[in-house]
């Protein structure tokens, strides 16, 4: 048996996350759930996320989390970003992929995108000063003193500051998941994805790392040409993987943007930044219908928070109408990283049937949103349950 840290969230959080956990419990595999309340309510009365959230995760190494509300412009940061700086979860996993049956611009399109995402450095990192604190205009005072070329122009006194760092190893690690990721995966394409032309110094340095670690899966592999990919590759230590055509690229991000939505199909997966990578996250879900079917995963060496993408709709709540499936695909995700792919791949399959047949789904994925056949939350999660049975 299992032991999973459970984080029902806040707003509609709950209702999807009892909905998820009747689907993977269809599934057979046995799981020992251990509840952690950790909503905007509870973050409120405590300051914070409370110590027991985090040492249940630490103590379980893995856990399954519904949306948090993070204000915007004030309060706490973001739960979610605290979460993975403090569990080390360097590597932020979303696969974008059609399904028969969701409705978007791209029917006629199969798109298959994986973004794996740095999940602890970049603007993300929260290093930040506030305009008008004393401590800002002294930072600005000695960049504009230690700075041979650019200069901050602004008002030292009416000016706010992020800082991006960028390091070798946060780079390496990141590029390094995802070729593993693509090799496991028997993916296509490494895709990595910056700005270099413009930011030199931090996303220069990410392309100079993604390269350096293309270069050593090409001596890994004996591919003939990097970019180019080959009929078949042997690994040279002898352990059975196979590279077999996998091409290594580089886009800017705003030509990439450009390049999804234009041509998502040329595309696998696609290793970026911090802040690129929550951009694209969104860009490519709604390729493929939009964030209610687009789930995520957050991983690191001791442990992995898997989540789905979209956030808590408090105006929802209580009124068991949500689509559950980014969540439930989430809990897939997680099957899949326990090891229990039969079962991971069983849910999976249910949840592609019941959107499919479009007969026992919510309202937002029937053609007229005001359809009277839409049924719950946890009616269509017990639809799912169903059809698990059948399989």
């Amino acid at each position: 048996m299992y032991k999973v840290t459970l984080i029902p969230g806040d707003g509609v959080g709950p209702e999807i996350a009892e909905a998820t956990r009747k689907c993977i419990d269809a599934t057979g595999v046995k799981i020992d759930w251990d509840v952690q309340e950790c909503g905007i309510e509870v973050i409120e009365a405590t300051g914070g996320v409370p110590p027991r959230v985090l040492e249940s995760v630490k103590a379980n190494g893995i856990a399954l989390k519904a949306p948090i509300t993070t204000p915007i412009g004030k309060g706490f940061r973001s739960v979610n970003v605290y979460l993975r700086q403090e569990l080390g979860l360097y590597a932020c996993v979303r696969p974008c992929k059609s399904y028969k049956g969701v409705r978007s611009y791209f029917d006629n399109v199969n798109v298959d995108l994986v973004i794996i995402r740095e999940n602890t450095e970049d603007l993300y990192a929260g290093v930040e000063f506030k305009a008008g604190d004393a401590v800002t205009a002294k930072l600005i005072s000695q960049i504009n003193e230690a700075s041979t070329g650019k200069k901050i122009m602004t008002s030292p006194t009416a000016t706010g500051v992020s800082i991006k760092p960028m390091s070798w190893e946060g780079t390496s690690r990141i590029a390094d998941y995802a070729f593993e990721y693509a090799v496991k995966h028997g993916r296509k394409s490494v895709t990595s994805i910056s700005k270099a032309n413009i930011m030199k110094f931090t996303d220069g340095l990410w392309y100079d790392v993604t390269r350096a670690v293309a270069t050593a899966y090409k001596a890994k592999f004996e591919w003939s040409e990097l970019t180019q990919g080959v009929s078949a590759a042997k690994d040279v230590n002898g352990k059975g993987l196979d590279a077999s055509g996998l091409v290594y690229m580089e886009r800017l991000i705003d030509n990439m943007c450009m390049q999804l939505v234009q041509k998502p199909e040329l595309y696998d997966v696609l290793v970026m930044g911090n802040l690129y990578g929550d951009i694209l996250s969104d860009l490519c879900a709604g390729l493929v219908g939009g964030l209610g079917v687009a789930p995520g995963a957050n991983i690191g060496y001791e442990g992995a928070i898997f989540e789905a993408t979209h956030g808590s709709a408090p105006k929802y709540k209580g009124q068991n109408k949500v689509n559950p499936t980014a969540l439930i695909l989430s809990g897939k995700l997680m099957l899949e990283h326990m090891g229990e792919a039969k079962a991971a791949a069983k849910l999976e399959q249910a949840v592609a049937d019941i959107i499919a047949e479009g007969r026992y789904v919510t309202y937002d994925m029937k053609e007229n949103r005001n359809d009277p056949t839409a049924v719950g939350t946890q009616e269509m999660a017990e639809a799912i349950c169903a059809r698990m049975q059948k399989l």
